[in-house]
């Protein structure tokens, strides 16, 4: 279906059972990746954003924000330094995540939502206590001993809990939270997380309704490459194990099985590229990636 064909006034006019399902109902989506990238992407995502809000659903969104921090690097001549391809976080890059992804992205997000009608407020992980993090600890077999090594990625962090006060707050004033993934730990230390990480516990603190996962991919994607509509938590564990969910589709969907595991309905993993893919997910039958459920 392309844009132009895809009117979301009309979808909504047939969207009845949907909007009742959905009404009062906390929706955490994840954007980020080349659903960030085009200036048009990004208000066609404000005006999606913005309708929800509009009928009733209370989103809430978690951005990335990657391709801005490297464009920053490269304007400041910082280096990044990656380890078995994870970008290691010293003081220098922290200083630099964070006023990015903290400033002009979590402010372009907001006011992208805001200029579609809807109020938007931009906030960070550290912003009210919301986001408690911890030292990220990763850890990979030499490949010459096979003995288990423990990865100092720096700063990089993973959430530890999630004070939702601050968020229920701007939700009950029908505001739309708009969060950097950027957290706080118990000793005043700031890091940075991977924003899948912090969508995924916002979502399971919330006990939200669904889990929305934009990605540059349509989905989970079967051995023979098609699209798979829906799965449960233990099909993904037995695709993982088989090997066919693989590389980056994997901490995707264990991001998915962690909200689920603290109380988020279902998770869903759809291609942000795709025009109004928010809308499409949750207003028609057919959906617009792969939904995953207990």
């Amino acid at each position: 279906m392309t844009d132009d064909a895809f009117d979301p006034m009309k979808t909504l006019a047939g969207a009845l059972p949907f909007l009742k399902r959905y009404d009062d109902q906390i929706i955490v989506v994840k954007y980020g990746g080349h659903a960030m990238g085009e200036e048009e992407t990004a208000l066609r995502f404000g005006r999606d954003i913005a309708l929800l809000e509009q009928v009733g659903v209370s989103p809430v969104v978690v951005h990335g924000g990657g391709p801005q921090i490297n464009a920053m690097l490269k304007r400041l001549n910082v280096q990044s330094t990656f380890i078995q391809g994870l970008r290691v976080t010293d003081e220098a890059m922290l200083d630099v995540v964070e006023m990015v992804l903290a400033g002009p992205v979590n402010k372009q997000v907001a006011e992208a939502i805001t200029r579609a009608g809807a109020l938007a407020v931009g906030i960070s992980g550290k912003d009210g206590g919301l986001v408690t993090a911890r030292k990220l600890l990763r850890t990979v077999k030499d490949p010459g001993s096979h003995l288990e090594q423990v990865l100092d990625l720096g700063f990089v962090g993973e959430p530890a809990s999630v004070d939702t006060r601050v968020l229920r707050l701007l939700i009950g004033a029908d505001i739309v939270p708009v969060v950097a993934p950027v957290g706080v730990g118990e000793d005043g230390q700031t890091y940075n997380i991977n924003a899948d990480t912090v969508a995924g516990a916002i979502a399971g603190a919330l006990g939200a309704e669904r889990l929305l996962m934009l990605t540059d991919v349509r989905g989970v994607l079967g051995p023979d490459g098609q699209l798979i509509p829906e799965m449960t938590v233990s099909e993904v564990q037995a695709g993982i194990a088989a090997g066919w969910i693989s590389a980056g589709m994997i901490p995707k969907v264990e991001t998915c099985i962690y909200a689920i595991e603290r109380g988020v309905k279902a998770a869903v993993i759809l291609d942000g590229r795709v025009p109004h893919a928010v809308l499409r997910e949750l207003f028609t039958d057919g959906g617009a990636g792969t939904l995953i459920k207990p």
